[in-house]
């Protein structure tokens, strides 16, 4: 068992993320951005976040998406509530939102639109070896996973170094079965149960 509690990994890592500089982080945008390209077939539903803050990734890695002919949705954050989903159309389209977030300004399309999607990307300050995320404790993504299908690809994107032996889990975590990092690309999650377990592609 991890011999730290969620707070301290929390605060352990977002110092970490805090202190690397632009140029580390625009390498890891573009590996991630490349990675990316082959995750889900073409004409697939992708879900998928914004970046925002020290997270990895950038808006490079949502257009790498739709340019290899997915349809890429972004989360709706509603207050203590499941996500709900609009369609990303480019950066143009996104407006402010609360958390500090960039969210979509077209057409709501429910929480249930998650279903529909072949992988979904998770943002996450870490995954385990088995599949565990530590995410920033608002729980949005826990109301709102078990809604995806039992097959989706379920991905925590995180930095090399976030991907970690063991983290702390609490019996409603939802386990992802691939972790998504900069330097070694898509990588599988040993012991994941439920989603995520489909292979990419």
């Amino acid at each position: 068992m991890s011999a730290l509690s969620k707070p301290q990994w929390r605060a352990r890592i977002v110092a970490a993320r805090r202190a690397r500089n632009d140029e580390e982080r625009r390498g890891e945008d573009a590996a991630l951005a490349a990675a990316v390209r082959s995750l889900a077939p073409a004409r697939a539903t992708v879900c998928a976040y914004v970046p925002v803050g020290s997270e990895p990734g950038a808006l490079s890695l949502l257009d790498a998406l739709c340019e290899a002919g997915n349809r890429v949705l972004l989360p709706l954050t509603r207050a203590d509530s499941t996500l709900d989903w609009a369609q990303y159309t480019g950066a143009g389209a996104l407006a402010p939102a609360g958390y500090g977030l960039l969210e979509p300004t077209g057409p709501a399309l429910g929480p249930e639109e998650v279903r529909r999607a072949h992988t979904v990307l998770v943002p996450a300050l870490a995954v385990d070896e088995r599949g565990v995320r530590l995410g920033r404790g608002a729980g949005f993504y826990d109301r709102t996973l078990h809604l995806a299908a039992a097959d989706a690809v379920l991905v925590a994107v995180v930095r090399d170094e976030e991907l970690v032996p063991e983290l702390p889990e609490d019996p409603h975590d939802i386990r992802m079965g691939w972790a998504l990092t900069p330097g070694r690309g898509l990588v599988p999650l040993n012991g994941s149960t439920g989603s995520g377990n489909r292979e990419p592609r």
